[in-house]
């Protein structure tokens, strides 16, 4: 394995350097935005990870990675009408086995458009566990929400601006691999980069976060350039306020500045997701929600994803199947302690034998895909 590595490692340097040789491309145009949404239409799914996964590392690892699994969802993805998954990857898969990781991203590809389904991949996470390790995964904390997510890079690497340079050929030899691959729908480069996380790994997290995934995210976006992907570039905006170039972060600023097309995230009922898209539409450009629905917090799919629908943004719901991320529990797990299975789920679709949790959430939807009834 190590032989290999070595010999796929030379490949995607010379790769990078091909690309360099290449003037890098240009934030896409308004009107390059608008003809991408054109010929794609609208994208509805959701953040799909398999039940048999606790968190990215132990989807994607050889010894855990699960196509039967994936087959099985996604076919359920299929019959509901979802024609995208957004999906998470780890920049420690590249260190460990660049090789042998891209040939499951090839694999699961395969599944995906067997079944209709584009894909949107997530580089780097800065959501949950700061201190990632690759090899066999925790067990779940019982009914604890996310219990094992980690966030890619860790934060002994993203406080180290020097160890930062080391991700370029993760970047670069990820989305040059899959430049010009028409199953990839768009490129999201950080999840929720600056979230402090402070209700989970408050207390570990770096102190300086927003500066250090700022830095970490510009980088991200000039080599993503480099690798000239034919797929769009965004980052989501998730918190903060978004009203007017004023009001918003500096991180928030760079997302919409960088983004080839501006994605979001909201957890809120249908006025304030109003609210939210309000704010976006000044910037002129196709809106993807790559995160939404959470019926604790009074977001759920009716009225919400109709919403979305008649306004032509792209819709990402958080979860699929209930499994070993547990995200059927809330985020406040966390803080509060829960012994059995909520009545009300925070998120997630399908129970693990793809009965629904709500059958007319499941036909709601179908309803809006155009999918008939099964």
């Amino acid at each position: 394995m190590q032989v290999r590595c070595r010999w796929w490692c030379v490949v995607v340097m010379m790769g990078m350097l091909a690309s360099r040789a290449v003037e890098a491309r240009e934030r896409w145009t308004v009107e390059e935005a608008r003809a991408w949404q054109q010929r794609t239409g609208w994208l509805v799914g959701c953040n799909y990870i398999p039940r048999s996964a606790i968190n990215q590392l132990e989807m994607w690892q050889a010894e855990s990675f699960d196509p039967r699994t994936i087959e099985q969802e996604l076919g359920w993805a299929q019959e509901l009408g979802f024609n995208s998954v957004r999906v998470f990857l780890h920049d420690q898969l590249w260190q460990q086995d660049a090789e042998g990781f891209c040939q499951r991203l090839d694999q699961f590809l395969e599944i995906a458009a067997r079944h209709k389904i584009g894909v949107m991949f997530v580089l780097f996470d800065g959501v949950w566990d700061p201190h990632p390790k690759l090899g066999t995964q925790p067990a779940p904390r019982p009914h604890l929400h996310n219990s094992g997510w980690v966030q890619s890079p860790g934060a002994e690497i993203l406080a180290d601006e020097k160890r930062l340079e080391a991700l370029e050929p993760y970047v670069v030899g990820v989305i040059g691999r899959y430049r010009d691959d028409p199953r990839v729908q768009v490129w999201d480069l950080f999840n929720e980069a600056d979230n402090p996380n402070t209700n989970s790994y408050g207390k570990v997290e770096l102190a300086n976060k927003e500066q250090a995934a700022l830095g970490l995210l510009r980088k991200a976006f000039e080599w993503a350039r480099g690798a000239n992907p034919a797929a769009p570039l965004t980052t989501g905006l998730w918190w903060h306020d978004w009203s007017s170039d004023e009001r918003m972060s500096e991180i928030d600023r760079c997302m919409t500045s960088e983004s080839d097309v501006i994605s979001f995230h909201t957890y809120d009922s249908l006025p304030q997701v109003k609210e939210r898209v309000a704010s976006l539409q000044r910037f002129d450009r196709p809106l993807l929600c790559t995160e939404f629905m959470a019926r604790g917090n009074n977001s759920y799919f009716d009225p919400i994803l109709a919403y979305f629908k008649e306004q032509g943004i792209g819709a990402y719901c958080w979860g699929f199947v209930a499994g070993k991320s547990q995200t059927i529990y809330p985020w406040d797990s966390w803080n509060r302690q829960y012994t059995a299975e909520p009545e009300l789920w925070f998120h997630d679709i399908f129970r693990g034998d793809g009965s629904a949790y709500r059958p007319d959430e499941v036909q709601y939807i179908r309803r809006l895909t155009g999918v008939r009834g099964q």
